[in-house]
């Protein structure tokens, strides 16, 4: 279902409206195991960011709620999502993108939680570089600007840009768990604040 769905909305949204523009292509892992993630301000950005990275498959995770409805929460799970508690997370929320990881899969995260404009300053979730640290998979940051109605997908003009992968593989022996997590988090923090204010000024620019 996801290779379906995203071939016929990179017909609709990159070929036929040339509606999304991608920056910093060469930053994109060649190899499919890592975590990505984004700011997140609408539901256009979970669409916008798997055209980005297309062909390759994002497993996002989306809160339990969403899943209420059984129908509806098969028709996410068929295209790739997959539940968290994120009121009461325990090791089995860490367990199912670890494990995706560990395939060589592509986790796609929001660490700004809610959908909300992403304010300079404001400190991220850190869900995304525990995965990533636990799994040893780097963390691909990226940043959007764009419309965030459903219609503008196809009438509007949006932009994705991604950042150097964050390595966490490589970080010093004697540093403790938390010091690790504290150190990766304010390095995607400093990264997704650069990302945005670059994509403001360019938008601002042009």
């Amino acid at each position: 279902m996801y290779k379906f769905i995203s071939g016929l909305l990179k017909l609709i949204i990159v070929k036929l409206s040339n509606s999304l523009e991608v920056q910093g292509r060469e930053n994109i892992p060649q190899l499919h195991r890592y975590v990505v993630t984004c700011t997140h301000e609408s539901y256009n950005e979970v669409i916008m960011l798997g055209m980005a990275i297309h062909p390759n498959q994002i497993h996002y995770m989306a809160k339990k709620e969403l899943f209420k409805n059984k129908w509806f929460g098969r028709f996410l799970s068929s295209l790739n999502a997959f539940p968290v508690d994120r009121e009461n997370p325990g090791p089995s929320t860490l367990k199912k993108p670890i494990n995706l990881l560990k395939q060589n899969k592509t986790v796609g995260i929001f660490p700004t939680g809610s959908r909300k404009k992403y304010a300079e300053g404001e400190p991220l979730k850190r869900g995304a570089v525990t995965i990533a640290m636990m799994a040893q998979a780097p963390i691909l940051p990226a940043a959007y600007i764009g419309p965030s109605e459903i219609k503008g997908l196809i009438t509007g003009q949006a932009v994705i840009k991604f950042g150097q992968p964050i390595e966490t593989k490589h970080l010093p022996k004697d540093m403790k768990r938390n010091e690790k997590l504290d150190y990766l988090t304010t390095e995607l923090e400093k990264a997704t604040r650069q990302l945005q204010q670059e994509l403001d000024a360019y938008v601002a620019n042009k």
